[in-house]
């Protein structure tokens, strides 16, 4: 057990060093004292083989000292694969039966949840290469096939397609294999915004409002005018 956790956190620290430009040329020592995503897999790792060898309360208690530590949750019991890189890792939450395949990139504010109550598997499973931006919400036993991306507060409740990158509240496809997906959403750059709509429609409304008092304030001058020239009219007729 304690080699196999060794080799295991080896190759989180590898992985570290291998997606963080923060790393580069750093000794193993710091990383493994300076990097909560580092610390908390480590701690993880320990937990797990714990649990998975009939320790009672141990793993638990790991798993909540890391949470205080690090601001990362990840349950004892959750499966997670080689190389995991949790960047930053404030805020991660990884559940019970969360399933995690190798060399996956997790960014602050992941949330690999569940959607209720229900036993049995509740949590997503990530294949390989899977990338997860940041304040993303994956949640339910879905799947999310290798190679996807998951953009930052993307909130997915259905699978996702290998090598895709998903996108929204709700997530969808936007790219599939590299290629871009059709459709009225695909341009997630350019997404309508509701509130920046509002707030135009308003302008517009306020301008022709502004627009139509200018006329009637244009109009009354105009009639005032014609009045006062009246009066002078009269006046010099009675003088005459």
């Amino acid at each position: 057990m304690i080699k196999q956790v060794l080799q295991e956190v080896g190759a989180d620290v590898a992985a570290a060093r291998d997606r963080d430009p923060a790393a580069q040329g750093v000794s193993t020592f710091e990383i493994l004292t300076a990097w909560a995503g580092v610390q908390a897999l480590l701690a993880h790792r320990v937990a797990h083989a714990l649990l998975e060898a009939g320790v009672p309360l141990v793993p638990r208690a790991i798993a909540y000292l890391t949470r205080a530590v690090t601001g990362i949750e990840i349950h004892p019991a959750a499966q997670i694969g080689p190389q995991l890189f949790i960047d930053h890792g404030a805020g991660v939450v990884i559940g019970e039966t969360a399933e995690i395949g190798r060399r996956v990139t997790l960014y602050q504010g992941v949330t690999l949840g569940g959607t209720g109550f229900q036993r049995g598997k509740r949590h997503p499973t990530l294949g390989d290469n899977v990338t997860v931006g940041s304040g993303a919400k994956l949640l339910g036993p879905i799947t999310v096939g290798d190679g996807a991306k998951v953009g930052a507060n993307t909130v997915v409740v259905e699978d996702v397609p290998r090598g895709s990158t998903v996108v929204g509240n709700p997530g969808h496809p936007v790219r599939v294999e590299g290629r871009r997906v059709e459709g009225p959403d695909a341009d997630w750059i350019h997404l309508p915004d509701p509130i920046a709509d509002a707030i135009k429609t308003l302008s517009e409304r306020i301008s022709r409002l502004e627009q139509r008092i200018a006329e009637l304030d244009g109009g009354a001058a105009q009639e005032g005018d014609g009045q006062e020239l009246r009066t002078r009219t009269g006046r010099s007729s009675a003088g005459g």
